[in-house]
């Protein structure tokens, strides 16, 4: 099936689009098990690759106070990400967290309107209904995570599934 997709778009005759949208929070946590940095501009010239960027969208949750977080979400920005932040909230448990589940998914449906391909940096089992409309609608899901915490569901649903594991030297900042 998704071969079929795949060759409907290239039979369009435009220049095939992609828009990538990272979990932060998923993306920090499978590099932290890697225990890696990623390299940000590495880690989307190759989930690119020789595709047309329509948009890049990283979604993270943010403590105004942290200038070492707003830093590093200003460089995100200038580096060809659109950043998407939500304040971070306080638990019961004294945990500090936000959950941008319904923002992701939004943009998931949003964006099928502008491109062929999406590409999806989560392992947020949250995002399987919102997936599965994308593709009913025509438009190639390629799921990237670490396998080991992603949704079976979401993996199983993607046209096309990336370990982390199998790209880490690629997109690994370098000391």
């Amino acid at each position: 099936m998704a071969d079929q997709r795949h060759q409907a778009i290239h039979h369009r005759g435009r220049e095939h689009r992609a828009v990538i949208l990272v979990d932060g929070n998923s993306l920090f946590r499978a590099a932290s098990i890697m225990q890696i940095e990623i390299d940000y501009e590495k880690l989307l010239r190759i989930l690119v690759s020789d595709r047309k960027l329509m948009q890049a969208l990283f979604y993270t949750g943010a403590n105004p106070g942290n200038q070492k977080q707003m830093a590093f979400l200003r460089w995100m920005r200038n580096h060809g990400y659109r950043v998407v932040q939500k304040e971070l909230t306080q638990a019961p448990d004294g945990s500090r967290s936000a959950d941008l589940s319904v923002e992701i998914a939004i943009d998931l449906l949003r964006m099928a309107e502008l491109t062929e391909t999406i590409v999806l940096v989560s392992q947020d089992d949250q995002l399987t209904y919102a997936a599965e409309t994308i593709i009913r609608h025509g438009v190639v899901l390629e799921l990237v995570g670490l396998r080991s915490l992603s949704s079976e569901r979401l993996v199983n649903l993607a046209d096309r599934f990336i370990d982390l594991a199998t790209i880490q030297s690629l997109i690994q900042r370098e000391s």
